[in-house]
């Protein structure tokens, strides 16, 4: 099976050494290069700064794992989408921008691929991990906001990127597709159906904002 991990930035790089034991070709898309700053919450090393982070854990995965893994260093587009996500057997959402979600979930549903979502809530006091058939993207209400660098909100991301790989492994093993509401008091996985109720999906892939 191809499994296509859509952003390797704070949640998607963790998920994906989470999910480096499944017999399985992990493909990494992600336009974007590592900076120092990524090193506190994202699971790159010191010498892959300055590298795009889909080819840097690319050889991560490879060399030190033996994971058999492809990297796309480009930004997913509507030109794109089809080509880098042909033979997918799953498409796994770490994206932290609504467009980009909506982009992949627009495609999932055209083609009929599996697609999960890893997410945490623009407030930082929850994250989802929900299937594509339940998931609706929340309205972005400022860009450019705090991203996942500083390291404060660890707790949170690895509880979040632990539980997304379990969904990944779930259905690789099992076939099964279950949804989890995850915040750092526990982790409830729901049976499928409304995720949360009362609450709405996360702000796309933003991370909470700093303690006072």
């Amino acid at each position: 099976m191809r499994i296509v991990f859509c952003g390797v930035g704070a949640i998607g790089s963790a998920a994906v050494m989470l999910c480096r034991n499944l017999d399985a070709t992990l493909v990494f898309i992600d336009f974007d290069r590592v900076e120092s700053k990524n090193l506190l919450s994202q699971a790159y090393v010191k010498p892959s700064v300055g590298k795009n982070k889909a080819e840097a854990l690319k050889l991560q995965l490879h060399n030190l794992h033996g994971v058999k893994a492809e990297s796309f260093g480009v930004r997913l587009t509507r030109d794109n989408v089809e080509a880098l996500c042909k033979g997918a057997g799953l498409l796994v959402d770490c994206f932290d921008n609504q467009d980009s979600r909506q982009l992949l979930s627009d495609h999932a549903r055209k083609t009929g691929m599996p697609l999960v979502h890893g997410a945490v809530s623009a407030d930082g006091t929850f994250g989802l991990v929900r299937w594509d058939e339940r998931f609706t993207p929340d309205a972005e209400d400022a860009q450019g906001q705090a991203t996942c660098e500083g390291g404060e909100h660890l707790p949170l991301l690895g509880l979040l990127a632990a539980t997304l790989a379990r969904a990944v492994q779930d259905f690789r093993k099992h076939g099964v597709k279950r949804d989890a509401f995850v915040n750092l008091n526990a982790v409830t996985p729901l049976a499928p159906g409304p995720c949360a109720p009362g609450r709405s999906a996360p702000a796309p892939g933003r991370c909470p904002p700093s303690s006072p």
